[in-house]
């Protein structure tokens, strides 16, 4: 965690205490896809909160349900199919295999977690911000139609995570591409899933029908994600106002420091973190804002943490390229 009584007037000195948080930072988080892999497996809690990784099984569970009653629809089976809770524990453990997916799960449930404590501490509307209320009555009426799809989605994905749901066209194309082939892997094989090769044959037709339906909805523009991305790059210059959480709201705050700072939007949830402040401190910098205006960002989400002094000599191009040195991050 950053200090006030680090101080140094030299940019180098600056450079060198966040290079060292940063990769503390970097410890930290390659460390989210293997603990959480565990908790998953052994239902234990370490450094997780409880509701975090109930978070995370949730919505690792729910797919796994889509993706049986996929399955179900396919083989031609009209009425709601009840799935065995080895069928979805044999395909959310296949699912939770692909440390980029438990990655995205986890920084869903920890964008949720921060848009709760926005609320809870500031009075923060989780739906409604200052800044997509603008949007919406822009003059331009493709711009005020982009923005209550998003207000639309935002109030989807928050009733969504308080039920631990995810639907499967809310995932990343790569990410969806993945389960997919999970669901493909284990057609045929495991409790619920068929014996013999008649059955193998005929589970495999199943999950080729079901993955050929649900391409054909997934539309990765028309998700939240997606949304918030076309939303935020429409503003142009304007995107700086993004940058402020408690104008934009935690949504578009987020996928704004992650298209300013060159970051996948995963990494810049997880930055939010408060044991990830160094990284924050840099993509706020790199994303072009004054040493003012990260504080403004720090006074919101952690009020407790000073910058270090000489902060302000650290520039955009530099803070950039420490990020960029910073190594892959297991489930980032």
């Amino acid at each position: 965690m950053m200090d006030s009584a680090v101080q140094s007037p030299s940019a180098s000195s600056v450079e060198a205490v966040l290079r060292a948080e940063l990769a503390a930072a970097d410890v930290a988080a390659g460390t989210v896809a293997p603990i959480l892999q565990h908790l998953l497996d052994n239902g234990a809690n370490s450094i997780f909160s409880d509701a975090i990784v109930a978070g995370v099984r949730g919505m690792a569970s729910d797919l796994a349900r889509q993706l049986l009653d996929a399955r179900a629809q396919a083989a031609g089976e009209a009425e709601k199919v009840e799935h065995t809770a080895a069928e979805r524990a044999a395909l959310s453990g296949a699912m939770t295999g692909n440390p980029a997916l438990l990655g995205h799960l986890h920084a869903l449930a920890l964008e949720w977690q921060l848009t709760q404590q926005m609320q809870a501490r500031l009075a923060f509307d989780p739906v409604l911000s200052p800044l997509l209320q603008a949007q919406m009555a822009a003059s331009d009426p493709e711009t005020a139609a982009l923005a209550m799809k998003f207000l639309a989605a935002q109030a989807r994905f928050c009733q969504e995570q308080r039920r631990m749901q995810l639907p499967l066209t809310e995932l990343p194309g790569d990410l969806l591409h993945g389960v997919l082939v999970a669901m493909r892997t284990l057609a045929g094989f495991g409790a619920g899933f068929g014996a013999g090769v008649e059955a193998g044959v005929e589970a495999d037709a199943q999950a080729a029908g079901a993955e050929t339906a649900i391409r054909k909805e997934f539309n990765e523009a028309r998700s939240r994600l997606g949304l918030a991305a076309r939303l935020v790059a429409g503003m142009g210059g304007g995107g700086l106002a993004a940058l402020s959480i408690t104008h934009a709201g935690a949504a578009l705050f987020l996928t704004a420091l992650a298209l300013a700072s060159g970051q996948d939007r995963d990494l810049a949830v997880l930055s939010a973190n408060e044991s990830q402040t160094a990284r924050l401190a840099l993509a706020l910098r790199a994303a072009g804002l004054k040493q003012a205006a990260v504080e403004e960002q720090f006074l919101a989400l952690h009020p407790d943490v000073a910058l270090p002094e000489g902060f302000d000599q650290l520039g955009p191009d530099r803070a950039a390229a420490l990020l960029a040195a910073a190594g892959p991050l297991a489930g980032g």
